[in-house]
């Protein structure tokens, strides 16, 4: 199942639920609101398979304010937060999610000088910033393919985990400006987002070899430099990312392949983890129907923590930064 399929059948149950509690109480206040936030995610989503969530998030939260009837910023302000509220609930496990809320609310609110305009003039404010932070998250990936194209040597051997559609953005530049290279796909189970990624890739005509996921090991001294995304950036310059990123990480130092990391600024979040168990849970249904008796417990994280010490280098759209660098982004990204 894609990140899109799970997160309109989320809606979809949400919808449904929401619909049957409404029948036997009426809905609750600010139930009205929070479905229209909701509801405008999922569109946004839906308009492009290459939506960030944390993008979708800001474009319905900047409906929320468009929308909105208070006629003070105390009352606006309590709907925006209201509004990020709903979404976060919508899908808690969703690190990128909670970041996109935290970081719009910041860039929005942040300033007094708000205070200072009439309200209807605040308020235009507000859906500009918002606009503008959105239009900024959107061009990220650009600014992200041409700091990380640059990394790209001809004939590299690049081995990638996960289908990340900022690290595509990298490899579609640097094959539309020449270079030659080949890539190697890990398949990504259970939910085969390698062979989705190789799909593509093949589409660009870039020389492209999928792999089992524990046939990386045995693949790594062929390559050159491990190319992967990030659901989010911690404080650390750690990354919370697909499950076996830390696997492929650690391979990598073993054999001194370095390993690069691409992510927009709007996924770092303001988290410290110092362990795989500091991670939000979240587990996603592994079917392997009748190979297993039933008393055999399958456990399927998602994803997986990577610390610093085994990461090279972050190609964001703030700029090549090492891991030590994110704590100070951090600070000038909420200050």
């Amino acid at each position: 199942m894609s990140a899109f399929e799970d997160l309109s059948r989320r809606f979809s149950e949400q919808q449904l639920e929401g619909r049957r509690s409404s029948s036997i109480k009426g809905p609750p206040s600010g139930a009205v609101h929070n479905d229209v936030v909701v509801r405008e995610f999922h569109e946004a989503l839906a308009r492009s398979s290459d939506m960030a969530v944390a993008v979708a998030a800001i474009h319905a939260l900047t409906t929320v304010i468009r929308n909105s009837t208070s006629t003070t910023m105390m009352g606006l302000e309590r709907e925006i937060k209201d509004g990020a509220s709903s979404l976060q609930r919508y899908n808690p496990t969703a690190i990128s999610l909670q970041t996109g809320c935290e970081l719009f609310l910041r860039y929005t609110t942040r300033t007094s000088a708000l205070e200072t305009e009439s309200f209807e003039v605040a308020k235009k404010k507000l859906i500009e910033r918002g606009r503008r932070f959105a239009e900024t998250s959107k061009r990220a990936r650009n600014i992200i393919a041409e700091n990380g194209e640059r990394f790209i040597r001809p004939g590299n051997r690049i081995l990638v985990h996960g289908h990340s559609r900022v690290v595509l953005a990298i490899l579609r530049k640097a094959a539309a400006s020449g270079q030659q290279f080949s890539v190697v796909v890990t398949e990504g189970r259970p939910d085969e987002t390698g062979f989705t990624m190789a799909k593509v890739l093949a589409d660009l005509n870039i020389p492209t070899t999928v792999v089992l996921d524990s046939a990386v090991g045995y693949a790594m001294e062929r390559i050159d430099m491990v190319l992967v995304g990030a659901e989010a950036v911690a404080e650390s310059g750690g990354i919370v990312n697909k499950l076996g990123t830390y696997s492929v990480a650690l391979v990598a130092k073993a054999h001194g392949v370095p390993v690069y990391v691409a992510a927009e600024s709007y996924k770092f979040a303001r988290l410290f983890p110092l362990s795989q168990s500091d991670l939000p849970l979240e587990r996603k249904q592994f079917n392997v129907g009748p190979l297993l008796p039933a008393s055999v417990k399958v456990d399927n994280p998602s994803r997986d923590y990577t610390p610093p010490s085994c990461i090279s280098l972050l190609f964001t759209d703030l700029g090549v930064l090492t891991p030590a660098a994110v704590s100070d982004e951090l600070i000038q990204l909420y200050s």
